[in-house]
């Protein structure tokens, strides 16, 4: 992995469920850990997501529903999550959605610019 700071990536369903992973610190983070933080991941969208449709019922403001990419701070990790695929699909029509992705990135050394712009790199929807 060649994003600064980055310490792991995951897939991983709406479940919660991992489906892939690629772990470069394992001294750091493992297999469990990461499947941990995928369920984590998909507790926290659906929770944001309750959210920003309720935001926008209640306020009439628009722009917050759905949500396609979030980031959680720790005190050391931290993890940046996209669904942006996911919500091109859906645009599309499409009824089979790509994973959520997500990127576990060391506090010290995170570009968290660079780990958004490398989720959102568009991939042909087919």
């Amino acid at each position: 992995m060649k994003l600064p700071g980055a310490m792991a990536a995951f897939e991983f369903r709406g479940s919660g469920e991992m489906l892939e992973h690629r772990i470069a610190h394992a001294d750091r983070i493992n297999e469990s850990t990461l499947d941990l933080l995928a369920h984590m991941c998909a507790a926290n969208l659906s929770i944001a997501t309750m959210q920003a449709r309720g935001w926008e019922k209640v306020t009439g403001m628009v722009g917050f529903y759905p949500v396609q990419q979030f980031t959680l701070i720790g005190f050391d990790w931290s993890v940046v999550v996209s669904g942006l695929q996911r919500e091109q699909y859906k645009q599309a029509g499409k009824f089979s959605l790509p994973p959520f992705m997500g990127v576990v990135l060391a506090n010290e050394a995170a570009d968290y610019e660079a780990a958004f712009a490398i989720l959102e790199r568009k991939e042909p929807v087919q």
